[in-house]
């Protein structure tokens, strides 16, 4: 899948979660169940703009001690 189209279908997701979006906890393996593409290549997507600083992650510190993604 390609990067752009993976970061405007996540920004949707954090921004349609909340009036303020701030973040929001993101399952690769529903994203990749809902576009239809392996689980691995959305975890490796993702990976990839928080590199490029597209998309901040922080992992909660109490359980389920999940991945938390915020747009930057």
């Amino acid at each position: 899948m390609e990067q752009e189209n993976l970061f405007q279908y996540v920004q949707s997701m954090i921004i349609s979660s909340t009036h303020r979006p701030k973040y929001m906890s993101i399952s690769s393996v529903k994203v990749a169940d809902l576009l239809g593409i392996p689980c691995t290549e959305v975890e490796n997507g993702l990976k990839s703009l928080v590199a490029e600083g597209r998309l901040k992650t922080t992992k909660l510190e109490q359980p389920p001690h999940t991945e938390v993604y915020m747009l930057h």
